[in-house]
């Protein structure tokens, strides 16, 4: 079992109204700790098996960037749904560094955050999603396809689903793959848009995935991508676009969309 830090006292939040806490993970796939927000249901913050999404923040961000930008403590209430944000850090782009001094974020994810979230909440597969925006929707639909036999859906806004359509982070990417640039191989096969072909070999095909992305957006090219190579392989993806650029006040708007989504696979 991986070593949990610090916990946000629960009594103390209840008293307070509150229904949130943090959890401080010891990492040594991130070589550091990683905060992990939990945002409950008021009234419910011990109760295990609740539905629950894994939500991830964007390049630049932070692991208290949903909770600042959107009320999620109110759509916990209205959903039943609790939250969980993970810190990806500025940059990490959600990926295995090929350094062994750098960070092994899906590593850390799968070997260290997983357990720790599956003990203290009894994740269900059939009531357990995972989404983020941009950086972080390419994090979440590549957490899905590393094991979609442990979510009921997944979502992506304003996700960069192609690592081609990563605009300045084309320089940092390949730096944390060891590639030379964004066209070689290994950042060609971490790119979510060309690893869709897990679903059909775990017998996952029938899953379902929500992108949505403004059509303001610059990245908007790697939705669309995604959503087409979708359609071609006969998957199950809802897409969504809408007039709006990269920014906060789409994805406040676009989070309650993806979970009526969600709420009605459960």
């Amino acid at each position: 079992m991986k070593r949990i830090l610090a916990i946000a006292l629960l009594s103390l939040c209840a008293l307070a109204g509150w229904a949130q806490e943090v959890l401080v993970i010891e990492s040594a796939w991130l070589h550091r700790t990683d905060s992990v927000l939990v945002v409950s249901p008021e009234g419910k913050t011990c109760q295990r098996e609740l539905p629950t999404l894994i939500l991830l923040h964007g390049f630049g961000g932070n692991y208290r960037d949903w909770s600042t930008h959107a009320d999620l403590q109110g759509l916990s209430n209205k959903t039943g749904f609790r939250f969980v944000c993970p810190e990806g850090f500025e940059r990490s782009w959600y990926l295995n560094n090929a350094n062994p001094a750098g960070m092994q974020w899906r590593r850390f994810f799968w070997e260290e955050c997983w357990p720790a979230l599956q003990e203290r909440f009894g994740l269900n597969p059939e009531r357990t999603f995972v989404d983020g925006l941009s950086m972080g929707g390419h994090g979440a639909m590549n957490l899905f396809l590393d094991h979609p036999e442990r979510f009921k859906a997944a979502g992506a806004m304003s996700g960069i689903l192609d690592l081609r359509h990563s605009g300045g982070s084309r320089e940092i990417i390949p730096g944390i793959l060891g590639a030379e640039d964004i066209e070689a191989e290994v950042c060609q096969k971490e790119s979510a848009v060309n690893r869709l072909g897990r679903l059909r070999e775990t017998g996952s095909e029938g899953k379902l995935m929500v992108v949505s992305c403004g059509t303001k957006d610059k990245f908007l090219k790697a939705t669309e991508g995604f959503d087409a190579r979708c359609r071609e392989e006969g998957l199950r993806c809802v897409a969504i676009y809408s007039p709006a650029a990269h920014r906060w006040p789409y994805w406040v708007w676009a989070l309650p969309y993806h979970l009526q989504f969600f709420m009605a696979e459960l």
